[in-house]
């Protein structure tokens, strides 16, 4: 696969969200992820990306124990400073005590002596960025980190931390129907010289044609709780079909609907940002791959830009509680 620049460390121009091996859309098959795991480097990517609250370990766990022997051939990013309450809702806990704790957890679950990417996950409100960040940086500091970053953030925020610890990357919602990112973060971490990490790059799935609304979703699938406005049955009889369209766009460019996604975001950007499509499936992320051939002219950037955006979809990308507790610029 092609590779790019992020920060200090070269990697694969698409990345692999790990999360849903192990929580997030339904349960998943350990065997499979083993096997999925060693596919992806092998088909060459070169970017792995989890965090500590991802099966409250044992996603981090999962990777540690199937490629420790390959750790040398990818660039590893976690996450920390994210629990939840008793309702499941996710909680940032930015204290730095905390973070330090955090991160020794992680580097025993990864089986590695040092995370290549450590990103606060969420900005607690109770914490000064500038505290938190400063904490990461002293993980840099001990050896235990190599470079941080910054997840759902404002530019505000993004500029304040960067000002108290050099911030490598932001990861960040951003896809054709959560376009949040171009209301300045884009713009920001370009200035800074920030890597932009878009994750849901294919919507939860929608994008792929293969997603159902929430009547259909499996016990604990994130569409049926803190995703869920717009899986909702009228607002996804609504989003789909926007799909008729979308398929023909890619028919025409003889593409699937997931590499149509992930193309448009690489050409969007100039391939500037990493996305980090997430999958349980080996072949989902064989096809994923296969975007980065996808050339896509500007006409047709401006159809898709056109035809699925904030104004276009219907529904919020969080739930109320989740939406007041992010950092970010607000859809």
């Amino acid at each position: 696969m092609r590779t790019v620049s992020l920060g200090p460390f070269t990697v694969s121009a698409i990345g692999l969200g790990c999360m849903n091996m192990s929580a997030g859309y339904g349960p998943a098959d350990q065997a499979t992820s083993e096997k999925l795991l060693h596919a992806a480097l092998d088909r060459g990517y070169r970017f792995l990306d989890t965090a500590a609250i991802y099966g409250f370990g044992d996603n981090e766990k999962l990777i540690g124990r199937t490629l420790a022997a390959r750790r040398d051939q990818y660039v590893l990013a976690t996450k920390c400073g994210m629990t939840r309450d008793q309702q499941g809702l996710p909680r940032p806990s930015g204290r730095p005590e905390r973070l330090q704790r955090e991160c020794e957890q992680s580097l025993r679950n990864l089986q590695t002596e040092v995370i290549d990417l450590y990103y606060l996950h969420r900005v607690d409100p109770d914490v000064p960025v500038e505290e938190s960040v400063g904490a990461l940086g002293e993980l840099v500091r001990q050896g235990k980190v190599r470079t941080i970053g910054l997840s759902e953030v404002c530019c505000d925020t993004l500029r304040r931390a960067h000002q108290e610890f050099p911030i490598t990357a932001v990861q960040s919602e951003y896809s054709l129907w959560s376009r949040t990112a171009e209301r300045g973060m884009l713009t920001t971490c370009e200035e800074l010289g920030v890597t932009f990490v878009p994750f849901s790059p294919l919507a939860r799935g929608f994008l792929t044609g293969k997603a159902s609304d929430v009547t259909t979703l499996s016990e604990g699938d994130i569409r049926q709780t803190i995703a869920r406005p717009r899986f909702e049955p009228e607002a996804f009889a609504r989003n789909s079909e926007l799909l008729v369209p979308y398929r023909a766009i890619a028919e025409r460019i003889e593409c699937s609907p997931a590499q149509l996604a992930l193309a448009w975001l690489l050409a969007k950007t100039g391939g500037k940002v990493v996305p980090i499509p997430g999958t349980k499936h080996i072949d989902f992320m064989e096809e994923n791959a296969g975007a980065v051939e996808v050339v896509l002219d500007d006409a047709t950037v401006i159809e898709l830009d056109a035809l699925i955006n904030d104004d276009t979809v219907s529904g919020a990308r969080y739930a109320d509680a989740v939406m007041d507790s992010i950092d970010s610029e607000r859809d």
